[in-house]
């Protein structure tokens, strides 16, 4: 194809994109040629990427954020909305911070990004909004309730979306991973590694680039039809669910 039919390349942002699936998520946009922007709060952006530190709890800094991708590479039309925490507990231990610090970014803050998103999607009336779930929000884990909270929050969040804005070209989808291979998952111990292991049916965690692969089909023209879906990325881990 010529550099005068290639298509232009797309303004990306994903949140929480310097690390894990949401760093495999933004690099997989920028090598098939969309220009991507990512949100950190704390280390380094990934190098060729313009990165925005922002935590997405705070309106103003991801108002500022979005305002710095807009006059650096346009306004976004694909929106990933992956940052996020885990404050892991058993309830009767949980603490009111622990609980509300995992809502307030995992659910609230995907409120704030895709809410500011929308003023230029909805000008332009077309867009792709794609929202990072996980399989827990579908399954349930011990010591997560308040991460399943706000994962299985955002698949009522989308669908709600889904009837508000898709008359205008607006696709909202939730992609659901299981256990993934990153830096945080690492770090767990063994005895619960296995376990999601044996809850697996392929047998293995995914990989960060096959979570990504998924998020750029959604996010593509292939996808065009596709809205209010939540696909599971998790080896058959949440079959029925």
């Amino acid at each position: 194809m010529s550099a005068s039919t290639a298509p232009a390349a797309r303004s990306c942002l994903v949140t929480g994109g310097n690390r894990g699936i949401g760093r495999a998520i933004a690099e997989d946009l920028a090598r098939h040629g969309d220009a991507v922007a990512v949100t950190y709060r704390t280390g380094e952006p990934p190098a060729g990427l313009l990165g925005v530190q922002c935590d997405v709890t705070d309106g103003a800094q991801v108002d500022a954020a979005f305002k710095t991708v807009e006059e650096r590479q346009g306004r976004v039309e694909v929106l990933v909305a992956n940052a996020g925490i885990t404050r892991d507990s058993l309830l009767p231990l949980m603490t009111d911070e622990e609980f509300i610090s995992v809502i307030d970014t995992n659910l609230i803050g995907v409120y704030r990004v895709v809410r500011r998103a929308m003023r230029g999607i909805l000008r332009a009336r077309r867009g792709r909004i794609i929202l990072i779930s996980s399989s827990v929000g579908m399954l349930g884990e011990a010591g997560q309730t308040n991460y399943a909270a706000a994962k299985a929050g955002l698949i009522g969040f989308a669908r709600s979306l889904v009837r508000e804005v898709g008359a205008r070209d607006i696709t909202v989808n939730v992609v659901a991973p299981g256990y993934v291979q990153t830096d945080m998952t690492a770090g767990l111990p063994e005895s619960v590694l296995a376990k999601f292991i044996e809850h697996t049916p392929l047998g293995r965690p995914a990989a960060p680039a096959e979570i990504a692969s998924v998020v750029r089909f959604l996010a593509g023209d292939e996808a065009a039809f596709l809205t209010g879906a939540v696909i599971p990325v998790d080896g058959g881990a949440s079959m029925g669910h």
